[in-house]
Parts: structure tokens; C-alpha cells; sequence
């Protein structure tokens, strides 16, 4: 009987394992949603939908951004603190109260979203496309990959 046990519980693990190890990869399953698909295929930068983008097209919606535009941060305040992107706001990925705070936003004004390596963001996207947001353009590898092609961040 104990080994019984101990097998179940080796799979209950493993279980757990293999769960969490797919939601750390800096892409996510959501990452070829649809909706994903569609973005990139009609033109990422001026599409409207829920889509991931590269940074160059990142860039040009913060450099000429649509009305209403949300540059929105999941980070951590303390990583948000470290740099960010210019006039990013930021609700914490990890905070309790996390998908209430997305739900209380306007759905109906375009978003620039990010983290630090798409992860977060990619689930913050899924969220954020269940509660009928129309215009989110997730951050291909975050934050991360915005300083790798040396674009700015600042710390106020």
C-alpha cells in the first residue's frame, strides 16, 4: 500500500512539475492563439486585436501612440522600480487582487503590455482576452528583449 502512495504521489508531482515548467518559458501556448496569428498576419504594429509584437513594432506604438494608449507594466513594483517603459502604469502580476484590478480597466482603450520576459505577460494577455479587451499588443520577450535591442527604460 505504501508503494501504492508513493507512486501517486510521484505523479501528483510530476504533474505539478510539468504544469508549472510550461508556464516559465518566455513564450506561451497563448502565443499562437488565433487572435496571435491574426495580428501578425494582417500587420502587427497597426492591428488592433489581442497579439503579440515584436519590440521594433512596440517601439512604434509608443513612439506614436494611438489615442487612449495604456503602456501597462505586470512586473513587480520592485523590478518596475528598476525600469520601465516610458509612462508605463503597473498592476502586479503576483498580487492577490491581480485579475480584479485588470477587470476594473477600460477594454475599450488600446494597451501596450509587457513584463519582464513574456511570461507574465502572455498570461496577462489570455486574461485580458477573456474579459473582451479589443486592443492589447503584448511585448515579445518582455522588457528583457526591448533592452536588448538597446531601447530605453527609465526609473522615475
Amino acid at each position: 500500500m505504501a508503494h501504492r502512495i508513493r507512486i501517486a504521489a510521484s505523479s501528483i508531482t510530476l504533474g505539478a512539475v510539468l504544469t508549472v515548467a510550461a508556464g516559465c518559458g518566455g513564450s506561451t501556448p497563448a502565443d499562437s492563439s488565433p487572435s496571435a496569428a491574426a495580428g501578425d498576419a494582417a500587420g502587427a504594429s497597426s492591428a488592433a486585436g489581442v497579439r503579440v509584437v515584436p519590440v521594433a513594432d512596440a517601439r512604434r506604438i509608443q513612439e506614436d501612440p494611438p489615442a487612449g494608449l495604456v503602456v501597462l507594466d505586470v512586473r513587480t513594483p520592485e523590478e518596475f522600480a528598476q525600469g520601465h517603459l516610458d509612462g508605463a502604469t503597473t498592476i502586479d502580476f503576483y498580487a492577490p487582487d491581480f485579475a480584479d484590478k485588470v477587470a476594473a480597466l477600460d477594454r475599450d482603450v488600446p494597451y501596450l503590455l509587457y513584463c519582464h520576459s513574456g511570461n507574465r505577460s502572455g498570461q496577462a494577455r489570455a486574461i485580458m482576452e477573456d474579459l473582451g479587451f479589443t486592443d492589447v499588443a503584448d511585448v515579445d520577450g518582455g522588457i528583457a528583449a526591448w533592452l536588448d535591442a538597446g531601447l530605453p527604460v527609465v526609473t522615475s
